[in-house]
């Protein structure tokens, strides 16, 4: 895990926390949750996606051991809408700054999963990125269930031109039976999210952005990166991952 919880004003922001031996993988998945996570939380929808990849890029009898590894990114979401909205604007700079570093002392390839308002993180922090020359800190991202405005990912929304200067495809897993987004969210923020139903028609897409229709598979706003049935599989798909 990484996590900023209580140390965003800190000189360095992030602290590494449990087990990080995976030196023979080829890559790594980046999960950032969304809203309503305390560290537990965050850790076990982590675990989760990891089950969640291993069974995506096996089978249901036999998940792959050899999945890339996933480190989650915990943030304070635990608190009310209007603040957790906040704190996840002011991680942009914290994950900007890791992604950096990653990439430098590293270098494996960073595959970015973000949940709900783990999307408004990632936007946030893929306009950091593009401010500081950085683009090339991702191999690619995945927003699943975005609680993020609909057109905030077009050509002339918030985090447009971040999409399409970033160099890394960025894919949008939408579903309508997602009844958070559909519902609640919808109703807190007077607008539409990007979850939900992907861009409205009126927006055009970025270079390197695809929505897909994830209705078919994904029955609520929890079940995208769970085991054998949200739609990681159609993620690996379009990221490469093996």
């Amino acid at each position: 895990m990484v996590t900023t919880r209580g140390r965003l004003d800190a000189a360095d922001p992030t602290e590494r926390s449990g087990s990080w031996d995976f030196d023979e993988a080829d890559a790594v998945v980046l999960f950032v949750h969304g809203l309503g996570a305390d560290a537990e939380s965050a850790r076990d929808q982590a675990y989760t996606a990891r089950l969640g990849l291993a069974a995506a890029t096996g089978d249901a009898a036999e998940p792959d051991p050899d999945a890339p590894p996933v480190v989650g990114y915990s943030w304070a979401s635990n608190v009310d809408w209007g603040p957790a909205k906040r704190t996840a604007d002011a991680n942009a700079a914290p994950l900007a700054d890791w992604l950096t570093a990653w990439a430098d002392d590293d270098g494996r390839p960073v595959h970015l999963f973000a949940h709900s308002l783990g999307a408004r993180v990632t936007g946030a922090t893929l306009r950091e990125l593009a401010d500081r020359g950085r683009t090339d800190a991702l191999a690619s991202v995945s927003l699943f269930g975005g609680a993020i405005p609909n057109d905030s990912v077009a050509v002339e929304g918030r985090y447009g031109s971040a999409v399409a200067a970033v160099d890394a495809p960025v894919f949008n897993f939408h579903s309508r039976n997602d009844r958070v987004l559909g519902w609640v969210y919808r109703a807190s923020d007077r607008t539409r999210a990007v979850g939900h139903g992907g861009l409205p028609a009126s927006a055009s897409p970025p270079a390197g952005y695809e929505d897909i229709d994830v209705t078919d598979s994904v029955g609520d706003h929890y079940s995208y990166f769970q085991p054998e049935e949200g739609c990681l599989p159609r993620a690996i798909d379009r990221i490469g991952i093996e």
